[in-house]
């Protein structure tokens, strides 16, 4: 069943962190959180793979050594620039940044998404989107479009940006220091993350379908 999950995933958590590092922890999740593009690395299981390599240490068998204060500081700066870059991109393109034909990289179906949680909850998506994939990614531009004022925008993204990093990557941390032998145990760990981190997808996907349901039979009615 996880070799299944980590197959489904786009992108695999542990190559990254073991081919780019710190640097590339931070780089990652600036991209995932700025640029559109970055919708699909897995930002969630970084974190909680990031927060658990350092509390393992060298014991984790990765190419790679964290410090917990290292990784959250720049995680918080990564993840508040990025979500100010892309709220900052949308404002100066405006909403043709949207008027695109579907792609691989980009499908009218997430910004629909992303505009359903502003509809639904107002400048609090900024803080709600970091923990769902996807939305997290367009929200920012979308606040951009907008017009969310500058200052708005600012207070929510610091916000979401320190209750995101600081609580998924010490949720890794704390798992990294309560399981036995963690770092013999990193794929089924990974793997659980994984798990984890489309939960949030799955609740949203089975909400609008309900909610394409209920107005299909309203409209029958």
């Amino acid at each position: 069943m996880l070799s299944m999950v980590l197959a489904a995933s786009p992108v695999d958590p542990k190559s990254l962190l073991e081919t780019f590092g710190v640097l590339g922890l931070f780089g990652i999740v600036f991209a995932e959180t700025g640029l559109m593009v970055g919708f699909f690395l897995p930002g969630d299981s970084l974190l909680v793979l990031a927060g658990l390599v350092s509390a393992v240490g060298p014991e984790s068998k990765l190419n790679v050594d964290l410090n917990l204060a290292v990784v959250l500081i720049g995680l918080f700066i990564a993840a508040a620039v990025g979500a100010q870059t892309g709220y900052f991109i949308g404002q100066k393109a405006g909403p043709a940044l949207f008027r695109r034909p579907d792609s691989r990289l980009f499908k009218q179906e997430y910004v629909d998404k992303a505009q359903h949680y502003f509809d639904r909850y107002g400048p609090k998506t900024i803080v709600l989107a970091r923990f769902i994939p996807i939305v997290r990614t367009f929200a920012n531009p979308i606040a951009g479009v907008g017009r969310m004022s500058v200052r708005e925008f600012t207070i929510f993204n610091l916000v979401g940006a320190a209750l995101w990093t600081v609580s998924v990557t010490v949720l890794g941390f704390v798992l990294g220091k309560t399981i036995p032998s963690a770092e013999a145990h990193l794929l089924v760990i990974e793997g659980i993350i994984i798990l984890l981190s489309l939960i949030p997808s799955a609740v949203e996907v089975a909400r609008s379908r309900r909610e394409r349901s209920r107005s299909r039979t309203d409209v029958a009615a």
